[in-house]
């Protein structure tokens, strides 16, 4: 398999692409294969996967982090539906601390996001009934486990849905605006 890794705004945030062979019955692809990974300078090896079901388009999920030790990069991919994918750097040391990238993922496509350990994740449904899949590469722990505000106006993310609209956790509701974040990666 060859892998189309994509370069995007934010360094060691990369767009996967994966050939699909195609014929009346539909398609088919490798999503992952280590060795292809290897060979495109991703060298994470994963240990979990997750799978997200959202009913209803404009649900936000995010943004989220793990601490070290057990901080996560994370490949994600839509299995049914459309997102559009947040990612923001929260690497005090990055010149492009604070600073975030947004992609449309979707099934259609079958794009993978890769996110390194580093950087708050979350995402926004585009349509109604949208599976998301990804893979981690540390475990979930729930003591290491953190947010960051999906509005935080800081971000200056164009999200498909106004606040008055989004379907969050109460969880997320809660989540601190990141000049509120301790120094969690330098």
């Amino acid at each position: 398999m060859k892998l189309d890794v994509l370069s995007t705004s934010l360094p060691g945030v990369h767009l996967v692409r994966s050939p699909r062979f195609a014929d009346h019955r539909g398609f088919f692809c490798e999503t992952y294969a280590r060795p292809d990974f290897l060979a495109a300078g991703l060298e994470n090896v994963f240990v979990q996967d997750n799978q997200s079901s959202s009913l209803l388009s404009g649900t936000i999920r995010g943004l989220h982090f793990q601490i070290p030790p057990f901080a996560q990069a994370k490949l994600v991919r839509v299995l049914r539906g459309r997102i559009l994918d947040v990612v923001v750097d929260l690497r005090r040391s990055s010149s492009a601390y604070g600073r975030h990238v947004a992609i449309e993922l979707s099934a259609e496509s079958g794009d993978q996001l890769f996110v390194p350990a580093g950087f708050a994740h979350g995402f926004c449904t585009l349509v109604d009934n949208t599976e998301v899949f990804y893979k981690v590469d540390a475990v979930y722990s729930a003591p290491h486990d953190r947010g960051l505000s999906w509005a935080d106006p800081v971000l200056n993310v164009d999200w498909p849905v106004s606040e008055s609209n989004a379907v969050l956790s109460d969880k997320d509701k809660a989540l601190p605006l990141l000049n509120a974040l301790p120094p969690y990666f330098e």
